[in-house]
């Protein structure tokens, strides 16, 4: 039976540390994708020249040059992102992947991520879950499937990623979020599976300072319509994390800045309603989970 066809797009800016090791990892796939466009985004550094000599090697592989000079930001990787899917839209592929530049994995990892979207139509979005250089891995909550994806590693049904429109540019962050949350808006299943393990090698938030990158998150929960239980009850889980009971409290002032601030969300209304339902409903079931 041959195996349903995959794509790539990943936006690197600055990538010479990691990008050969993500590379190396994408090309030992006992499942290479159909094609993978990796988009330098106005790179400075060894990037494309690194990139180039893969593409060079491996014909699947192709990078896209963005020359507009720009800070490292949120909007500028999802305008990157966008470039390279346009690459895409003449291609007949079945699944659609983001893929980070600072990330490796184990050869069958795509192999067995597919083998999982296998006999479940409503799967529309997946993926393997992180680790940090700490050694820490998300875990779902007791009783739960992990419905969170990382970013770093999201692959959608191809239908899926269409009918939700791809990214949003969101000026703090969360573009996983969001494609999560309006995934399952149109009726598909979500899952992070923990069995299939990949190695992060930048901290999370870290670009621009950790304690920024946590201030970032708080805006971040906020522009996207979290309920406030919910973002307490999520920093209290998260307290180990380095830096730790600092960087969650900076999250939560950020998040109460924005409050505070009057901030304008950048989410429709209805996004808002139904992720606060979906929170609301985990709250209760985690607190029964006690009482029970």
């Amino acid at each position: 039976m041959q195996n349903p066809a995959y794509v790539l797009v990943t936006a690197a800016r600055n990538e010479e540390q990691f990008i050969a090791q993500t590379i190396e990892s994408v090309v030992a796939q006992t499942v290479q994708p159909l094609q993978w466009v990796i988009i330098s985004d106005a790179s400075t550094d060894q990037t494309d020249r690194i990139v180039q000599r893969y593409a060079d090697q491996y014909p699947f592989i192709r990078l896209l040059r963005l020359t507009k000079d720009h800070p490292r930001n949120f909007g500028a990787q999802v305008d990157a992102i966008r470039a390279g899917v346009g690459l895409l839209r003449s291609c007949s592929y079945d699944f659609i992947g983001n893929l980070d530049a600072d990330v490796s994995f184990e050869p069958d990892y795509f192999g067995a991520l597919l083998q999982r979207f296998e006999g479940r139509p409503s799967l529309g979005l997946a993926g393997g879950t992180v680790r940090e250089l700490d050694g820490s891995i998300r875990e779902a909550c007791r009783g739960e499937r992990l419905q969170a994806v990382a970013h770093a590693v999201q692959l959608f049904r191809r239908p899926c990623f269409e009918m939700i429109g791809g990214y949003p540019a969101l000026p703090y962050g969360g573009p996983d979020t969001f494609a999560e949350v309006a995934a399952r808006m149109q009726g598909w299943d979500v899952e992070g599976f923990q069995d299939l393990v990949v190695q992060h090698y930048r901290p999370v938030g870290s670009a621009g300072g950790i304690l920024r990158g946590r201030f970032r998150q708080g805006l971040m929960d906020f522009s996207l319509g979290y309920l406030p239980s919910f973002e307490l009850a999520r920093c209290a889980r998260r307290i180990r994390e380095r830096p730790a009971v600092i960087g969650v409290v900076i999250r939560v002032i950020g998040f109460g800045w924005a409050y505070a601030s009057f901030k304008k969300r950048q989410v429709p209304v209805e996004f808002v309603q139904f992720l606060r339902r979906e929170q609301s409903q985990r709250l209760r079931a985690f607190l029964m989970s006690f009482v029970r």
